[in-house]
Parts: C-alpha cells; sequence; structure tokens
C-alpha cells in the first residue's frame, strides 16, 4: 500500500489546518517549508477574504486559513508543513471587532474568532492615515499579526480613556497605549 502525496494548494492548506485545528493553532513558526509561488487570496482592509476574485463566503474556512497565516519579511503567506504560498493583504489581515474590560485586560474578539488580551505582548498602537489625518488604530493579535480595530471598537477605547501627562490612552494588563495626543488628535 503506498502512501497518499501531500495535497497542495488550497487544499493542502485547508488540510494542514483542519489536522492541527484540533489542538488549538497550528506551530506555522517552526515550519520551514519552501516557497511555494503566490495563491490568488487577498484579504481587503474591511477584513473580507477572497480567492481568485471572490469573496470567501464561508465563515469556517477563512478562519481556518487564518491559522496557518504567518507574517515574513517577505510578506503575508499561508504556510503548510510542506509549502509556503504568498497572499495579499491589504492592511490588517485580521479586524477587532469587540473589545471588553474584563478586570485590569482589554479582550478584543477578531473577525477570524480570536480573543486577544491587550498588553506587554500584544500592543495597541495608533497610525495616522497620510491621506485623510484618521487614526488607524491596531492590536497585536500573534506571532506579528495585527488586527485593524474597528471604528465602533474604537469609540469605546476613546470612552475608556484616560490622560497621563499630554496623552489620553487605555490601560491593560499593567500597560498604557497612548490612542491621542493633545487637543485630542490621535496618537
Amino acid at each position: 500500500m503506498t502512501e497518499a502525496s501531500p495535497k497542495t494548494g488550497l487544499d493542502g492548506v485547508a488540510s494542514a489546518a483542519k489536522a492541527a485545528g484540533a489542538r488549538g493553532l497550528p506551530p506555522v513558526h517552526l515550519w520551514n517549508p519552501p516557497h511555494c509561488g503566490e495563491i490568488d487570496i487577498r484579504i481587503r482592509k474591511d477584513g473580507v477574504w477572497f480567492h481568485e476574485g471572490t469573496p470567501i463566503g464561508r465563515e469556517a474556512l477563512v478562519r481556518l486559513f487564518s491559522t496557518v497565516l504567518r507574517l515574513d519579511p517577505d510578506g503575508y503567506h499561508l504556510v503548510t508543513p510542506v509549502e509556503k504560498m504568498r497572499i495579499t493583504v491589504e492592511d490588517a489581515p485580521f479586524i477587532a471587532t469587540r473589545v471588553d474590560r474584563i478586570g485590569e485586560a482589554l479582550v478584543f474578539q477578531t473577525n477570524v474568532g480570536d480573543a486577544v488580551e491587550a498588553g506587554p505582548d500584544n500592543a495597541i498602537r495608533v497610525e495616522i492615515d497620510a491621506a485623510t489625518g484618521e487614526p488607524r488604530p491596531y492590536v497585536h493579535v500573534r506571532r506579528g499579526l495585527e488586527a485593524l480595530i474597528a471604528r465602533p471598537v474604537f469609540y469605546e477605547l476613546a470612552e475608556m480613556a484616560t490622560q497621563r501627562g499630554d496623552v489620553w490612552g487605555v490601560s491593560s494588563n499593567g500597560a498604557f497605549f497612548p490612542i491621542a495626543s493633545p487637543g485630542g488628535a490621535s496618537a
């Protein structure tokens, strides 16, 4: 009896993620497969995932793919033990869709099902969009991957903000994160 060859491409990514899913997040940071090119997957800046120009409508499939996403120096990749395929990410790969204050922690929920506690290992940062002057807030999710904080969630953070010196910010797990500078301009 011969062993079946490993699946490649989109099927391989789905298979690898499913196999690891029951044990939690796959150890993509430990996998070092050869680069196999690009796959026509794009994550739009609003968090919608596309394959070959069509939105991926199955939420479970997007969640599955998100577990094998990795940020390398040359960009974002879907990674399995046997292959690594570059994808396009317009901004951040995830969107923080909710925040809750639980004790001393701010806990964010993402559009792909991650729960992230902001703190020293998962920083909140705010960039200013050069074109619009609007804030672009992010929270670190895991291994260099970030979630753009949705506007309603950012408004919630602004309501929770306290002032330290000339800066407004929020605290979580012992860390202070500036979200606005003097005069209310975002940090």
